[in-house]
């Protein structure tokens, strides 16, 4: 009876501690957390940190989510869930600053009247007309407001870009302006609309509205001979055959103090797939440089070749003659293990997309640092630039394609004190819209200069990285890559803001399957390249074929054809034959090592865990009954 009160004293006395751990956890740990995902998704970047903790003023975040949306579609509580839990740690990083308001919009009630007054996004749920409601206002003390209409699920990466740039939006007075000079239509062409008939063809890119959404924007001529000196950040992109009293405006406006994003393209295939409204034909002219200034700051810019690469490739349709549907297309491709990770800028991003791409190096004897931010991969190699510029065969292209382990940088910062590209100024252009009054020449920079040089203009261009889609008559564009946050990154850190790197993108959950990718890529590579030499022997065959089938270079045109001219048309039907038995043992191979790959991988994930689990609650258990053992003895 005595053990029997001690063991229920026992299992009272553990019950209560337990429920004491539990009540101290609550209490005292409820604020703590631990972060263990590889990319730390559930960590708030330290520029959304900084952002709110340096709030003057309150900021008031409400957030209406009908709960029968949760209800009929679960996907959608889990988000709300998160989001809800989000903001609570954006109250609790900005020490009070950010007030929160939760509602759940019944219909036809008054808080379903305030969510549509901020101009939230109701969509019905059935066939009843019931609509639900899942978004965010914001506003401030001066009634400013923003507003996020409704959370989409494909969006959940960029949720805490989404919520700072909101808070940041609410909080900042005065924008940094940035000036854009471009050949390229950032702001949307009107006659595309026109032409094609479709009001989403000609909107502007989404990369220059996320510009304008962070920055004051300020339109710069191509024929400028001037910079404003109000703008801080001089953004380059793909600006076409400048005169030298236009580059002559864009070095002085370096030498005296102000930041440079130059973005220059040995071929826009943005630019490229728009037909000329005049000529009904693609342009010629597609490619940009700014070969005087680059020469005498010391960047070398190759505009001659552009860089492929097959890791990252993207997937296309093959030419109508081409045997595999779909090929690696060399030009086209991700970066991500090219991204420079100790930049500020590309730390936190997961990839960017470039196409038919250029590349950048420093010039020997230049006196400036030259830092890569973006680097193609060690499979990359040349590719001559006509050979993507008119009509390009994706298949012919890898086919020919020979990687040769070098990795070539495609965007840098340049830091540095510079010498102007200019011994003296250009003289004024006769026919200049009006007369400009030329700063004071200067002949280098007062201190060091920094600027951003990218060899890709397409990084800009939607179809690279975001779907833009309706949604209930508004437009909705969701990111594949993150190359609207490489450009609004670093033009930030031009501007001075450091902090904004936080707004950009977050890390994926996605975890690509890279061994598997690369096995693919190199496999197909070979079996490019066996094709390419299938297609030459069939071309020839068939060749040698109606040669003598017509009897060509004989005087009958009945001839025979010979015994030894038959053997040589059955030796060459058997190279062929050889040639695709090649192919299909490339393409076994292939398959055999990624179900070997998959096999292992399920053996360790099946198996071995497990038994690595019970191994060591075997080496437990041993190791009890020892200690039992020698406390008996």
């Amino acid at each position: 009876m005595r053990r029997l009160w001690t063991s229920v004293v026992g299992v009272v006395a553990v019950f209560a501690i337990l429920v004491g751990v539990n009540l101290l956890a609550e209490y005292r740990l409820a604020q703590s957390k631990l972060d263990l995902t590889q990319q730390r998704l559930y960590t708030l970047a330290p520029g959304t940190r900084k952002i709110l903790g340096d709030l003057k003023d309150p900021i008031t975040l409400r957030f209406y989510y009908s709960r029968t949306l949760g209800s009929r579609i679960p996907m959608y509580g889990a988000y709300a869930d998160r989001i809800s839990e989000m903001l609570r740690e954006y109250a609790s990083a900005s020490g009070g600053k950010i007030r929160l308001e939760f509602y759940d919009p019944e219909p036809f009630s008054p808080t379903e009247d305030r969510a549509v007054a901020y101009g939230l996004q109701g969509v019905p749920i059935d066939q009843s007309g019931e609509q639900v409601y899942f978004g965010l206002a914001a506003s401030n003390l001066l009634d400013n407001e923003r507003t996020i209409a409704f959370f989409q699920p494909e969006r959940e990466r960029f949720l805490e870009f989404d919520l700072t740039r909101l808070v940041y939006e609410l909080s900042s007075p005065k924008r940094p302006l940035i000036g854009v000079m471009s050949s390229l239509p950032l702001d949307g062409d009107p006659r595309m609309m026109m032409m094609t008939q479709n009001r989403a063809a000609g909107q502007p890119w989404v990369a220059s509205m996320q510009l304008r959404q962070a920055f004051g924007i300020r339109q710069v001529p191509l024929d400028a001979q001037v910079i404003d000196p109000e703008i801080q950040v001089l953004l380059v992109a793909h600006a076409q055959n400048l005169s030298d009293n236009t580059l002559y405006a864009i070095d002085q406006f370096v030498m005296r103090g102000g930041r440079l994003m130059a973005m220059v393209d040995p071929h826009s295939e943005a630019q490229g797939a728009v037909a000329d409204p005049q000529t009904g034909q693609p342009p010629r002219d597609t490619g940009s440089n700014l070969a005087k200034l680059f020469d005498a700051w010391g960047i070398g810019f190759d505009n001659t070749q552009i860089v492929g690469d097959l890791k990252g490739a993207w997937r296309v349709r093959g030419s109508p003659t081409d045997r595999a549907q779909v090929v690696d297309y060399v030009a086209w491709y991700n970066i991500r293990d090219g991204l420079n990770t100790n930049d500020p800028a590309t730390v936190e991003l997961s990839q960017v997309t470039v196409a038919s791409a250029g590349s950048l190096s420093k010039k020997d004897g230049a006196n400036i640092e030259f830092t890569p931010l973006l680097s193609s991969s060690e499979l990359s190699g040349p590719v001559p630039l006509e050979k993507v510029k008119m009509m390009p065969d994706p298949g012919r292209i890898l086919g020919e394609f020979r990687p040769d382990g070098q990795r070539r940088v495609i965007a840098a910062r340049v830091r540095g004190e510079l010498q102007s590209a200019f011994a003296t100024p250009p003289a004024p252009l006769p026919d200049a819209r009006e007369k400009v009054t030329l700063p004071e020449y200067r002949a280098k920079t007062d201190g060091p200069a920094n600027m951003v040089v990218v060899a890709d203009s397409d990084i800009l261009a939607d179809r690279y990285w975001v779907r833009v889609q309706e949604f209930f008559g508004q437009q909705e564009a969701t990111p594949f890559s993150d190359n609207g946050a490489f450009v609004a990154n670093l033009v930030g850190t031009l501007a001075g803001g450091d902090a904004l790197i936080g707004l950009r993108s977050r890390g994926t959950s996605l975890r690509p399957f890279e061994l598997v990718e690369d096995m693919n890529r190199s496999a197909e590579a070979r079996f490019r390249a066996t094709e390419q030499e299938l297609s030459k022997h069939l071309d020839e065959t068939q060749k040698k074929l109606a040669e003598l089938r017509t009897g060509r270079g004989s005087q009958s045109q009945n001839a025979v054809i010979s015994e030894q001219q038959r053997e040589t048309i059955d030796a060459l039907r058997r190279d062929i034959a050889d040639t695709r038995g090649k192919l299909r043992n490339v393409q076994l191979e292939l398959r055999r090592d990624i179900r070997s790959l998959e096999t292992q991988l399920r053996l360790f994930n099946i198996v071995l865990v497990p038994a690595v689990l019970a191994v060591l609650a075997i080496l437990l258990g041993l190791a009890r009954r020892q200690r039992r053992a020698r406390a008996r003895a």
